[in-house]
């Protein structure tokens, strides 16, 4: 059994808000299914990513969604590339 890295773990969260870019965002409970991630785990995540600037976050009474910011999209870009020169050396992210 292999584990997923924090990094990885923020770019399947990011990743699970993208699909949502030009609609109004991704709800918690899809990015839980998508990020494969607890609830605790993902709302402290959510946080620290909305902080960061990685996503925004909007609220709509009691609805909360969130889309990935273009801080959020060059991360996911950037972390991509990387993750191919890792693999063409044989190492797993």
């Amino acid at each position: 059994m292999s584990y997923r890295t924090q990094v990885k773990i923020i770019a399947d969260v990011l990743s699970a808000t993208n699909m949502h870019y030009e609609d109004d965002g991704a709800g918690v409970t899809e990015i839980l299914r998508k990020a494969n991630l607890s609830y605790n785990r993902l709302i402290k995540m959510l946080k620290d990513l909305v902080s960061a600037g990685l996503l925004n976050e909007t609220t709509n009474g009691k609805v909360i969604r969130y889309k990935l910011s273009n801080k959020g999209q060059e991360f996911l870009q950037i972390y991509g590339k990387f993750e191919e020169v890792a693999c063409s050396f044989g190492l797993r992210l």
